[in-house]
């Protein structure tokens, strides 16, 4: 087994001891970073993500493999960022929130931990966050990709309300909105603007990558 497969095999089995020593070999060794997220520790979370949407992971099991990946990602940021076997494209900016009158978390965080894992750079605002610290939020950060999770049906509503303000600051053709939370369906996302829905963090990483992709 080379070094990559050990990489995607640590983050399938959830070992973060494992992911962090292969990383810091990759460090010592000079390996290309590409490579060992391409073929390592991609690699392993996108299949954990396929073996999730294919029921033979659970939940607990996805976010072990998220967690694995993250402690890897972490130890290879600061190489990423100064150029030492820079990744070739850069990566896209995520921000996430709950929204206002919401203090619900575990979606927005395992949604986090997957967009992290898969290459994204995450913001993560908070939770029960006003509409217009949001706007303040996305004027600062410029993300690519703004997240916005209503786990209440009385808090949804706020989703729209973030849209139509980025509509009214000229900021809504920057950022690709998409949404999620219990209550929220696509025909929600398609009554209020947003860009896509997704009911669980898998989808929600496919779908940033296919609007990213679209916007080329």
């Amino acid at each position: 087994m080379d070094v990559y497969e050990q990489m995607k095999e640590a983050v399938l089995d959830g070992d973060e001891e494992e992911a962090a020593r292969l990383a810091r070999q990759a460090l010592a060794e000079g390996l290309d970073l590409q490579k060992v997220m391409d073929l390592g520790f991609l690699a392993g979370i996108q299949e954990a993500g396929q073996l999730y949407e294919d029921e033979e992971y659970f939940l607990p099991d996805l976010v072990c493999s998220a967690d694995a990946m993250k402690t890897a990602l972490d130890l290879l940021d600061e190489a990423l960022k100064s150029g030492t076997g820079h990744m070739a494209v850069k990566p896209a900016k995520v921000a996430l929130a709950t929204v206002q009158g919401d203090v619900h978390d575990i979606g927005k965080t395992i949604v986090g931990a997957m967009m992290t894992a898969s290459g994204f750079e995450v913001y993560d605002l908070g939770t029960d966050i006003e509409n217009q610290k949001v706007i303040e939020q996305v004027e600062e950060i410029k993300p690519d990709i703004l997240g916005l999770s209503a786990l209440l049906t009385s808090t949804m509503e706020e989703q729209g309300a973030i849209i139509r303000l980025l509509e009214e600051r000229g900021l809504r053709g920057d950022v690709k909105v998409i949404i999620g939370g219990a209550p929220v369906s696509q025909d929600w996302a398609d009554q209020i603007g947003a860009d896509g829905y997704s009911d669980n963090a898998v989808a929600a990483v496919k779908l940033a990558e296919r609007l990213l992709n679209e916007r080329g």
